[in-house]
């Protein structure tokens, strides 16, 4: 979780795109996933494979 946490940290630092770094944390989580029990797994991955579009809506609706 901490190499997480800087490596987004880096990201937002050099300055990339909120696509950029959604797909550097999803990369990360879909790792933690590995970690997971079988029966957490596959509702893991199914967050950690959502698309940037899907996420971004997602937190348009929630915000509003």
């Amino acid at each position: 979780m901490r190499y997480i946490c800087l490596f987004f940290m880096l990201i937002s630092v050099i300055g990339c795109s909120n696509r950029g770094v959604y797909e550097a944390v999803k990369s990360g989580n879909r790792n933690e996933c590995a970690k997971l029990p079988s029966s957490q797994y596959e509702d893991c991955m199914r967050d950690a494979n959502k698309s940037y579009d899907e996420y971004s809506r997602d937190r348009d609706e929630l915000l509003n």
